[in-house]
């Protein structure tokens, strides 16, 4: 039998899987964590400094003893001075955070998809871990600096095996349930956060708490198995059947006669090509024209998210209140996803491709929409729902895009993705500048963000209801070999969805 067979009989989404997701999903809670923690470290108070000569910038040594910050805020601000010219430093370490995000999702992804997922998830989480403590006792800005880019590489990469292990656990049918969940407590992450720095304020104390949480996480992690859907496609048919038998055990039942179909030929033709993962992402005809749209969607999905975030965040009130509901206005996001990606009616690519549109309809509007309107019709309640959107928007490519590639290079391609993604997020910030051409042009910018990704999405095919591609060679197929949609394969598939289920 295949794998898809064997997940029907040990149970696609049993007791054993749900504890085993519901640690991972969790873990999601100390990366979003790690992710806004300069956020609030990072806070620059009111100050006014005492005794500087007209025209005469004092210099880093001078400062502390001219400055004194009139608010009661603990951060690394007011440990090391990081104002006037030495401002650009708490933005630093923030680049260098996503900059690790970038490097970590490039080279865990291949990483994982040839090494397996359980090492790498295992030894990042350890090293984040331990970098994160170096971040809260850090003795200097530079060794600060340099410990959350170390963290930076280590959140992304794990993040990313976190992600596919929550879907390669379970059977097919439920990836979109634990793909959303993943999503979904990221975003509860940083809702808690605003609490979490409300009550410690000490940002070394606050530092040191965040991080103690990985601790947890990770102990709780140890006994995960590897995944067998890798396992499986690398032809390791034994260790994968052990795995399955033992997740069968643990569902409450016992499969002694579980055989899976053998996969050494596709296994060897795959080493045989001498091909990295990332390579074959160049060089497969349907994994490159795959690659190319996929990469720009999520390009776009993290230009227009982090670009509206920068733009509704502009607004007055307590720093920690407006931190948490960056994550709260994320949340009816994910149930709009599990509905509709399940509908055979919209399935992910239609769904993905609308809730884009919607988005780049949500900051068309703001430009009709004048600056003394009234609070229910505003560009902040625009833009918010525009994040909203988009936020649907990019969890449904996180989901669509692990069904897409085949099982041996899952992450390789879901990295080069998040890579795109990445660059999305470092530009956002430059497009509120647009506006000294004009006014509406960063909204302009992310209208066309929003309706170029979300048609260029409908080029890719569906994959509700269908199998998933384990190897390369299964592209071939007419099932998986397309990239441009046709009817013909939907009725042929919609034929076939009975005997799916």
């Amino acid at each position: 039998m295949d794998i898809e067979a064997a997940f029907h009989i040990v149970g696609e989404f049993g007791p054993y899987q749900k504890r085993a997701v519901t640690i991972l999903a969790l873990s999601q809670v100390y990366m979003a964590f790690q992710s806004m923690l300069i956020v609030l470290v990072g806070s620059t108070p009111e100050y006014r400094i005492e005794r500087q000569d007209d025209g005469v910038q004092l210099s880093p040594q001078e400062l502390p003893q001219h400055v004194t910050f009139t608010e009661d805020i603990d951060s690394i601000v007011t440990e090391w001075f990081l104002i006037k010219q030495q401002a650009y430093k708490v933005s630093l370490a923030g680049s260098l955070f996503f900059a690790g995000l970038l490097v970590g999702n490039v080279f865990f992804g291949p990483l994982s998809d040839k090494i397996g997922r359980r090492p790498v998830y295992l030894t990042g989480l350890f090293l984040e871990v331990v970098f994160g403590y170096v971040t809260a006792l850090a003795p200097s800005y530079e060794v600060f600096a340099a410990s959350r880019l170390l963290v930076g590489m280590m959140n992304g990469g794990i993040g990313l095996v976190c992600f596919v292990l929550t879907q390669e656990y379970v059977g097919k049918s439920y990836w979109a349930m634990t793909g959303t969940l993943a999503s979904m407590t990221f975003a509860i992450g940083i809702a808690l956060f605003g609490p979490l720095g409300y009550f410690i304020r000490p940002w070394r104390n606050l530092a040191m708490v965040a991080n103690s949480s990985g601790v947890l996480f990770f102990l709780l992690s140890v006994n995960l198995p590897e995944s067998p859907r890798w396992l499986y496609s690398q032809g390791q048919t034994q260790r994968a059947e052990e795995v399955l038998r033992y997740m069968a055990m643990r569902n409450g039942g016992a499969v002694n006669n579980l055989m899976l179909q053998r996969v050494g030929v596709a296994k060897a033709s795959n080493r045989g090509n001498g091909r990295s993962g990332v390579l074959q992402l160049v060089v497969h005809p349907v994994l490159r024209l795959r690659t190319m749209v996929l990469m720009y969607v999520w390009y776009a999905c993290s230009l227009v998210y982090y670009g509206l975030t920068l733009g509704a965040s502009e607004t007055s009130g307590s720093r920690y209140v407006n931190v948490s509901m960056y994550g709260l206005v994320e949340l009816p996001a994910y149930p709009l996803c599990i509905y509709f990606i399940n509908k055979h009616w919209a399935g992910r690519r239609k769904s993905m491709a609308s809730f884009l549109c919607l988005a780049g309809s949500a900051c068309l509007c703001t430009m009709f929409i004048p600056e003394n309107a009234g609070t229910l019709l505003s560009v902040t309640s625009l833009a918010l729902l525009g994040k909203l959107m988009v936020s649907a928007a990019f969890n449904i490519a996180y989901v669509y895009s692990s069904e897409l590639y085949p099982t041996v290079i899952r992450n390789a391609g879901l990295g080069v993705c998040s890579m795109s993604c990445r660059v999305g997020g470092i530009l956002a910030p430059f497009v509120p500048s647009m506006r000294a051409l004009h006014t509406s042009m960063p909204f302009t910018v992310f209208c066309l963000s929003g309706f170029s990704a979300g048609c260029l999405g409908l080029l890719l095919p569906e994959t509700l209801n269908r199998p998933a591609a384990e190897t390369l060679e299964e592209l071939s197929s007419p099932a998986h070999g397309r990239v441009l949609e046709s009817k013909p394969l939907l009725y042929e598939d919609d034929d076939r969805k009975p005997d799916l289920r």
